[in-house]
């Protein structure tokens, strides 16, 4: 009985296309550096997208510098903020001001959002505390917010300024966000698993996808 070989004819071949090259090493740099001034704060933000988590932050505000620690560690950006505030009245000018420039940089980074994967989730438990935050670098900002946190402040941090935070970064950034709460009854477990899983969303949404590296991750084509 005679045996065929497929690899002698070539009509019984797959034909494959190359894989495209990822994207160019330039490209990859995804830096940004912005600087805002008002009558009330002076804040300075950089930030490198693909970085390890390197974090050098003062805001003079302790709670929200942990907080950032968070952002960067968790979600590999090397991040690099200065603020000054009028903190004789509260911490609000402040905490807010940081999130819109860290917003402001994560835009300016992200460029037209060619090549990322664009959605990112996460749960994150600390403890008896559960956060699951979903996000999506759509263009669209919108905060969905579902802390319940029990104490008024952590140390002197107004647990209040938790939402005014994401709503600076969700407008500033254009994204749309969702936190939820599952479990919780410690506000400092409750707050940190948010930082968390939102840093680890983020690292998620911001990876470039290898099979569309030089495509806007959208079917209407831009974001």
């Amino acid at each position: 009985m005679q045996t065929r070989d497929s690899r002698s004819n070539p009509s019984d071949q797959v034909s494959r296309a190359p894989i495209a090259p990822s994207r160019d090493l330039e490209f990859l740099a995804r830096t940004a550096s912005i600087h805002r001034i008002t009558g009330e704060t002076d804040v300075q933000v950089s930030l490198n997208l693909d970085g390890q988590g390197h974090c050098q932050v003062s805001t003079g505000v302790p709670f929200l510098d942990h907080m950032l620690h968070q952002i960067s560690s968790h979600g590999l950006i090397d991040l690099d903020i200065k603020a000054t505030g009028d903190l004789e009245i509260d911490d609000h000018h402040t905490n807010e001001d940081v999130g819109i420039t860290l917003g402001q940089a994560l835009a300016k980074a992200l460029g037209d959002r060619k090549g990322i994967v664009r959605f990112g989730h996460f749960f994150a438990p600390l403890d008896e505390a559960l956060v699951q935050v979903t996000l999506d670098f759509s263009g669209r900002p919108h905060l969905s917010y579902g802390l319940q946190i029990p104490t008024e402040r952590v140390g002197s941090y107004d647990t209040q300024l938790v939402r005014e935070f994401f709503v600076a970064i969700v407008n500033h950034a254009q994204l749309t966000l969702h936190i939820r709460q599952l479990d919780g009854i410690n506000s400092h477990h409750i707050i940190e698993a948010t930082f968390k899983a939102f840093a680890r969303a983020l690292r998620m949404a911001i990876e470039i996808d290898p099979r569309r590296s030089h495509l806007i991750p959208s079917s209407k084509g831009v974001l």
